[in-house]
């Protein structure tokens, strides 16, 4: 099945994942000024009415570079929005992401509503949703969905612990629309390998954190570079879902990383209380290991296509 037009002309077929706190109107104009899709999650506009400032200034900035560059590739926005009882925003959210006619929107936890699908769909929009299982992948497709992205074992923030063979092998079975893939993708090659499994995009998002662009303390940075695989803690304590997380952090925190208590899934929250969590114990992917400096959204992108490039040479010469 051919991809919807919001994703076929990027100059690379990455879509940057909405990160809590870090992606901010700058990553994401960089990320989609350098071609790939830049997203967000709509919380992270905070207030409520800055959302709209946002979009409204990330869409007036993109067309002027646009018209400035007539030869570039940009690529789309996407606004991720938690479908949840605790969002108590999402009915505003996405108003206002319909007015502004956003291209992409990223669904995340529960299979978004057909009032939801129905906005989006109105103007010519499409609705990728965020899963971890066959169970969820079924569950949002049966809701109309029109693409997924599958969050397997080694993503950072929320995420999965299926390897990523498994799933995007099973879902391939029953699903042939747009499926993006994440899970400690940090490199050309390790695109090309996601596109070689069968998804037809890849979903990174740690990769971002360290870049000059991204919403995050330099420490928060810092530990990103300096950490590895090993340094990655799996746990469900701090949001009621489980995630990918710094040791470091959950240290400086005064809490012991191997000896975390389980959290009750029904208190998840993502209002303050999470915001903090995500500011105070820094989310991240097993693919830490493999980011060793902090180079420019710009710069970084180069490389990935340099990278991707490469591996591809590769292959046709084996």
């Amino acid at each position: 099945m051919a991809l919807p037009a919001a994703l076929q002309n990027l100059s690379l077929p990455v879509i940057a994942s909405p990160m809590f706190i870090a992606s901010g109107p700058q990553l994401v104009a960089a990320q989609c000024k350098a071609g790939i899709v830049g997203a967000f999650p709509a919380l992270n506009a905070r207030p409520a009415e800055l959302l709209d400032t946002w979009l409204t200034d990330l869409q007036k900035e993109l067309a002027e570079f646009q018209q400035a560059n007539p030869g570039k590739r940009v690529g789309p926005i996407a606004v991720n929005q938690i479908v949840h009882q605790s969002n108590d925003r999402l009915e505003h959210d996405v108003e206002v992401c319909v007015r502004h006619k956003v291209p992409i929107i990223i669904s995340s936890l529960r299979a978004p509503p057909k009032e939801m699908m129905d906005a989006v769909h109105s103007y010519g929009g499409i609705v990728m949703h965020d899963v971890i299982s066959i169970r969820h992948a079924q569950k949002a497709l049966e809701a109309g969905v029109d693409g997924l992205i599958l969050v397997a074992a080694g993503a950072g923030g929320h995420a999965g612990a299926l390897s990523p063979f498994a799933l995007v092998g099973e879902v391939r079975k029953f699903f042939d629309g747009p499926l993006a893939l994440s899970g400690s993708i940090a490199t050309g090659g390790a695109i090309l390998a996601a596109q070689a499994m069968g998804a037809d995009l890849a979903y990174i998002g740690s990769r971002w954190l360290a870049t000059k662009e991204s919403n995050v303390s330099e420490d928060y940075r810092n530990a990103i570079v300096e950490s590895a695989a090993s340094d990655i803690v799996y746990t469900n304590l701090f949001t009621g879902v489980h995630g990918n997380y710094l040791k470091k952090s959950i240290v400086n925190a005064g809490l012991d990383p191997e000896a975390l208590p389980e959290s009750d899934k029904s208190k998840m929250s993502f209002g303050s209380g999470s915001a903090k969590a995500w500011r105070d114990i820094w989310g991240a992917g097993q693919g830490v290991g493999l980011m060793d400096d902090v180079p420019t959204v710009a710069e970084m992108v180069e490389r990935l296509k340099r990278e991707y490039d490469a591996a591809r040479g590769r292959l046709c010469l084996s």
